[in-house]
C-alpha cells in the first residue's frame, strides 16, 4: 500500500491506541518525524505528500517498539524538559513535566545576579540542575548519582547544553561524601513502594532504571539517607526542595521536622497532587 503522510499518521495513530498508548496522536507524529526524516511544518502543510517504502519501513520500526510501550523518549533519544532536550536512554529515569515544579521553586531561591551553590542528588539525566543553572548564569552545582551510566548521560547534556563548566558531576551514594555546603539542595530521589513497582505502567516498570525507582517498602528510603546528612550540607539560610510521591507530603515534612528542618506548604501539581516538599533548618 502506497503511504502518504496523513495516511501514515493515521496508521500508526491506530495500532498506538490499540496498544494503550496514552498520546497516540502526538507519539504517531513524533515518530514519523523521526523515521520519515520529516519535519512537523511539512506534515501539517503537505500531508499528501508520498513516502518511499524506506520511510514508511523506518517508521513502522519504531512504531513497533512504541507499541511494545518502550518510552517516546527512549526510541527518540530525547525528551523535552523545561526550555530544552535532554538526551535520555534506559540509564536514566525520563524526566517528566512534574518535576518542573522543582525547578520553579528553586528558581524563587536563587536571586538573578548572585552566585549560589547548588546540590541534585540523584541527578540522572540532570534535568533539575541544569534547568536552574540555565536560568541563573551565575550559580554553579554539583550532581550526584550512584549510576555512573546515568553520569555518563548527565556528563553528555552539559556539554550539549554548555554548562559543563559550571556542574561537576560526581559518583556518590546520597550525602555520603559530600563535605562541602550548599545554598539549595534539590533531589527527585526514588519513591515508589518496592511492591509497587510491577504494576506501574509498562513505560515505567519495564523500561526505567529500578535504581531511580524503588523507594523501598514505605517509598520513604531515600529521604530518611537524604535528611540523615542534610544539616551538614546545609549553608546557613540554605534550602531543600525534594519532589515526592502521591500521599508522600506528610511524611517527607514529619522527617524534616524529626531533623530540625522546618516545611513550607507543599506544592501540587496539575492533577492536584502534593508533590514539592520544601523546606530550611530550623531557626
Amino acid at each position: 500500500m502506497d503511504h502518504t503522510l496523513v495516511s501514515l499518521w493515521t496508521d500508526i495513530r491506530r495500532r498506538l491506541e490499540a496498544a494503550g498508548v496514552d498520546s497516540p496522536v502526538l507519539d504517531a507524529r513524533l515518530l514519523i518525524e523521526a523515521g520519515a526524516g520529516v519535519s512537523r511544518l511539512e506534515i501539517v502543510t503537505d500531508p499528501r505528500r508520498p513516502l518511499s517504502d524506506a520511510q514508511v519501513a523506518a517508521v513502522d520500526a519504531l512504531a513497533a517498539r512504541r507499541e511494545a510501550r518502550e518510552p517516546i523518549g527512549h526510541i527518540l533519544g530525547k525528551k523535552a524538559f523545561w526550555t530544552f532536550d535532554l538526551a535520555v536512554s534506559r540509564d536514566v529515569l525520563t524526566p517528566r513535566p512534574e518535576t518542573e515544579l522543582v525547578v520553579e521553586a528553586g528558581l524563587a531561591l536563587l536571586p538573578k545576579g548572585e552566585a549560589r551553590r547548588v546540590l541534585d542528588l540523584g541527578v540522572g539525566s540532570g534535568a533539575i540542575l541544569f534547568a536552574l543553572l540555565s536560568e541563573r548564569p551565575e550559580t554553579s552545582g554539583v550532581g550526584i548519582d550512584r549510576s555512573a551510566e546515568a553520569l555518563a548521560v548527565a556528563r553528555a547534556n552539559a556539554e550539549r547544553l554548555g554548562l559543563h563548566h559550571r556542574a561537576d558531576l560526581r559518583p556518590g551514594d546520597w550525602l555520603a561524601e559530600i563535605g562541602e555546603r550548599f545554598d539549595l539542595i534539590v533531589s527527585n530521589p526514588p519513591y515508589i513502594v518496592s511492591a509497587e513497582i510491577d504494576a506501574l505502567e509498562p513505560e515505567v516498570a519495564r523500561f526505567e532504571p529500578l535504581l531511580a525507582l524503588d523507594g523501598g517498602a514505605d517509598g520513604l528510603d531515600a529521604y530518611r539517607a537524604i535528611f540523615a546528612g542534610l544539616d551538614r550540607a546545609l549553608a546557613p539560610g540554605g534550602a531543600f526542595i525534594f519532589e515526592v510521591g502521591r500521599g508522600q507530603a506528610e511524611p517527607v515534612q514529619a522527617l524534616a521536622a524529626a531533623h530540625g528542618f522546618t516545611a513550607d506548604a507543599p506544592l501540587t501539581d496539575l492533577a492536584g497532587i502534593a508533590r514539592v516538599v520544601r523546606g530550611r533548618r530550623a531557626a
